[in-house]
């Protein structure tokens, strides 16, 4: 285990937009230190966005994270031999975090496309209410429901 606490970095807004959000998203798709490449992916799939719908992708963009974001999730403890699902509500930071990995790999398991035009498709099924992320929240909220007796164990 760690002695101390790991120091809070702090990042840097994205070139584009100027935004915090949107450069921890871009930091997120990163593979092997290639930003330009994941940038590319995020304003490509903000112009595919765009182009749709004839809207400000930043609205489509903060809707999806909107809807994406959980409000409870289960963690594992164990109590007495056996281990429990307890729900948890989420707090601060760690909502985006759940919201950018759920938007991300529900895009990455989509196939036959390139990966702007499936963050594209699945930024635009979130904001709707829809798409692969979305089921994975509200699965993950259906599993904190169904464990709520364990409530008392937090």
């Amino acid at each position: 285990m760690r002695s101390k606490q790991a120091p809070h970095r702090s990042v840097k807004p994205d070139p584009k937009f100027g935004r915090v959000d949107i450069a921890k998203l871009i930091n997120r798709i990163m593979r092997n230190g290639k930003k330009t490449v994941a940038q590319k992916i995020v304003y490509n799939a903000f112009k595919h966005v765009s182009n749709v719908t004839k809207q400000d992708p930043i609205d489509i963009f903060e809707k999806a994270m909107q809807n994406l974001t959980p409000n409870i999730e289960v963690k594992g403890r164990r109590v007495g031999g056996a281990n429990y699902q307890v729900p948890v509500i989420v707090m601060g930071e760690r909502k985006n975090i759940l919201a950018h990995r759920w938007l991300l790999d529900a895009a990455r398991s989509r196939k036959g496309k390139p990966m702007f035009l499936k963050l594209a498709d699945e930024l635009l099924a979130a904001s709707k209410g829809e798409g692969d992320a979305m089921k994975k929240r509200d699965d993950v909220q259906r599993m904190a429901e169904a464990n709520r007796a364990f409530a008392h164990f937090a």
